[in-house]
């Protein structure tokens, strides 16, 4: 149905509240007969489906040639005559539902639509009410607030009235109060947008604190004037209030009690003001202040304007002055002042703070002093070198706490701390070329007392040393980490210098390596060594690796590698692991050039030795009527005259070092040069025996107590030369035998180790065994 146009039908529609639009479904319900239809078919399609589970079938049931069931017209005529009737009273009563519920919804959306438009219009009608409760809010809360500002100012005003009446009055604790209490106010403002009243406040506030400070400080001050205060001069007797004094110490007591309890007031205000991020010192107690007040007037007095006592170049005049007013006071301080403090339960200490409020002055004196001295090496020196004992007097002498800042970081600025690097660097310089260059640079000062020279020292190392640790002592005591690894830094740098010039002098020297300089340069590496290795297990130098690790890489100038990180974590290796590595490498280099001479000259010696008809020798039965070969007397000697000169020019660790060194080098000398080259008969085979066992032995066994374990080759070699005849075919046949039935396996002999090892010999092989074994040309003539 694509409309109805008619007035009687749109009417009638309208009245029975169906939708008369075009195509609406109330309109064709012909549109959903098709869809009742198909689901009424297949319903009772199910139910035949159901039904023809019996075998026997119909005729109508057969399938035709295709292979699907199929229905008869009277069957389909039956079908549409049964159900027709009932497809229309569904239609008719589903037409007839569907239109009274569209009807009644349509009849809610409208009472639903009619209560929004009434409720629209009532808020219309209700806007100007709101807007003029609005507007009377507005100014009800703006009364209230400026009747807050007015009782506010009337309670500012009425607190300013009780301090200026207690005053009057002469009643200070009530005045106290008070202005505690506008104070309190202060900080309850803090967060408000009234700055004008802060102002008004904050300016009150400080007028009374002013004239309440003023007044009380006053009455301090002629108190303290009655007790001879300051104390310029060490006292001769005590300062102390005798009990006959009770009215002072009682005015004493009062007078500190109400100075703690006005600075309380105004701390707490300042400190509502100021950010929670700033750390910034706490001020010092309000009555040492006015203690402080004679001492900052002479102070100033005397070493600041155009006094002869202010002079940059003495700048241990005032850091003497300082100390010494801090020692003097510092009786009075702890007898007088300390028990008012501690009654009045304030946890301070007034020594402390005596020497807090000094050291201002001091640190404002040598800021302004070292800036000015940035361009005079000489006087900035000085400076540090003053500032450094300050320090170290004021944390010793008066127990000055460490936790609280000196003087020293006043030195960490940056273009101080470089000046004062660039300086530490080029006064060691200096000194190392004065000591390399001086008189008795390679002498030890210590040569003459056995017990102290162990590692027998040149004068240039020990005084390079001490340098060093001078150095390390400055910068012990600094607050930041990161500067003593600079610190720490430049004293690497000076050693390598020091290590440079010690090779090149070297390298001049080691023409002649048995000098008395190139010893000296050798013991100055070893003990340079010696002392860095001590250093790297020192607590200072292990907290500054673990120091150098938790910054990282960046912290070291320098830098260090992830492997040198890794090895300083752990603690296996030290700050030093570089240094001593090059030292030690320049140690073994020196040592092997100086064994290397000797060796030369100990093989010059021994070419007669080498030449020996040892073949030829007789046998002699009695080996005590044996003497040292004539020609082994040269060699003898010199090995001797050496061991005795390297053990009074060498230090201890040296010694022992150079000595095995030398032993190690003439055993494979004598093995390889004596024995292997020459043939033997029974008796040079017993002389060469006896020359090593009763004569070279023994030169080194004054330095061990076993010298024949240093040298192995002989001693076992010699073993063989001297077996008996027998023995030694036995062990020739046994060797042999073993090389031949090596490849062939289950033999139940022994391995010839075990024949050497009964005999004593564990480093020579099978194969030099047979070696020396044909030396024997008496036993197996070729």
């Amino acid at each position: 149905m694509p409309g109805l146009v008619a007035k009687v039908c749109r009417q009638f529609l309208e009245d029975e509240g169906v939708d008369p639009t075009p195509s609406s479904p109330d309109l064709n319900p012909v549109e959903h007969l098709w869809e009742i239809i198909f689901i009424y078919y297949l319903s009772c399609a199910h139910v035949n489906t159901l039904g023809s589970r019996n075998p026997r079938k119909t005729r109508s049931e057969k399938k035709n040639h295709h292979g699907y069931g199929f229905m008869t017209l009277s069957d389909t005529t039956r079908f549409t005559s049964v159900h027709i009737e009932t497809l229309i009273s569904l239609y008719a009563s589903l037409l007839l539902s569907s239109i009274v519920a569209i009807k009644r919804f349509q009849t809610e959306i409208l009472d639903v639509f009619n209560v929004c438009f009434s409720f629209l219009q009532h808020l219309q009608d209700a806007q100007p009410w709101m807007d003029k409760l609005e507007q009377t809010c507005n100014q009800v809360d703006f009364i209230e607030r400026h009747m807050k500002y007015l009782r506010c100012l009337q309670h500012i005003e009425e607190l300013s009235a009780t301090v200026q009446q207690c005053l009057m009055t002469s009643s200070a604790w009530e005045a106290i109060r008070a202005v505690d209490s506008m104070a309190a106010l202060d900080y309850g403002l803090n967060q408000s947008r009234c700055s004008h009243l802060q102002n008004f406040l904050q300016a009150t506030l400080s007028f009374w604190h002013k004239i309440m400070k003023d007044r009380l400080t006053s009455d301090f001050e002629k108190l303290l004037t009655q007790l001879h205060w300051p104390i310029i001069s060490p006292p001769t007797q005590s300062l102390t209030p005798t009990p006959s004094c009770q009215e002072t110490e009682g005015q004493l007591e009062l007078l500190v009690g109400q100075l703690l309890a006005l600075q309380t007031s105004t701390l707490d205000s300042s400190e509502a003001l100021s950010s929670p991020q700033m750390s910034k010192p706490a001020p010092l107690c309000l009555p040492i202040q006015i203690m402080l007040l004679p001492l900052n007037k002479r102070f100033k007095y005397h070493f600041y304007g155009n006094r002869q006592t202010n002079s940059v170049s003495k700048p241990e005049w005032y850091l003497t002055q300082v100390l010494m007013w801090m020692g003097n006071n510092s009786t009075f301080m702890e007898e007088t002042i300390q028990p008012i403090l501690d009654r009045g339960g304030v946890t301070l200490s007034a020594k402390v703070e005596l020497c807090r409020g000094l050291l201002s002055l001091v640190q404002e004196k040598v800021t302004s002093d070292a800036s000015k001295l940035l361009y005079d090496d000489v006087l900035f020196c000085h400076l540090v070198e003053e500032v450094l004992q300050f320090e170290k007097e004021l944390r010793s002498n008066h127990s000055y706490p460490a936790e609280l800042p000196g003087v020293l970081h006043l030195l960490l600025e940056d273009a101080v701390l470089q000046k004062w690097l660039t300086m530490e660097k080029k006064m060691a310089v200096e000194k190392m070329d004065a000591m390399l260059s001086a008189e008795r640079a390679w002498s030890s000062q210590y040569k003459d007392i056995s017990d102290m020279d162990d590692l027998k020292a040149p004068d240039c190392a020990e005084t390079f040393m001490t340098l060093l640790q001078v150095i390390t002592e400055r910068y012990r005591t600094l607050p930041c980490p990161s500067a003593q690894l600079k610190f720490l830094e430049l004293q690497k740098e000076l050693v390598d210098d020091f290590r440079i010039r010690l090779t090149q002098v070297m390298k001049e020297e080691s023409r002649c390596p048995l000098g008395v300089r190139y010893c000296a340069i050798l013991n100055a590496v070893n003990y340079i060594s010696t002392i860095l290795g001590d250093w790297g297990n020192d607590v200072f130098f292990l907290q500054l690796q673990q120091t150098a690790v938790s910054l990282g890489e960046e912290a070291v100038p320098g830098g260090l590698g992830i492997m040198e990180m890794g090895r300083l974590a752990s603690l296996e290796g030290s700050l030093f692991d570089g240094l001593l590595a090059l030292l030690d490498r320049l140690k073994g280099d020196m040592l092997g050039r100086l064994l290397d001479f000797l060796m030369r000259e100990i093989k010059e010696k021994a070419k007669p030795y080498c030449q020996e008809r040892w073949l030829s020798l007789p046998s002699q039965q009695d080996q005590s009527t044996m003497s040292l070969s004539s020609t082994a007397c040269p060699m003898m000697l010199c090995v001797r005259d050496r061991l005795l000169n390297l053990h009074q020019v060498l230090g201890f660790s040296l010694f022992h070092l150079a000595w095995q060194g030398l032993a190690e080098r003439l055993d494979n000398f004598l093995y390889q040069d004596v024995i292997l080259c020459n043939n033997f008969s029974d008796g040079g085979a017993a002389q060469l025996q006896f020359d090593m066992t009763r004569n070279l032995f023994p030169l080194f066994g004054h330095y061990c107590k076993k010298p024949e374990n240093f040298f192995k080759h002989v001693k076992e070699a010699c073993i063989i030369l001297c077996l008996n005849v027998g023995s030694a075919i036995l062990l020739r046949s046994l060797i042999k035998e073993s090389d031949m039935t090596r490849d062939c396996a289950g033999t139940g002999d022994p391995p010839p180790e075990s024949a050497l090892n009964e005999l004593g010999v564990f480093c020579l092989a099978p194969c030099d065994v047979l070696i020396l074994l044909s030396l024997r040309t008496s036993w197996f003539p070729s």
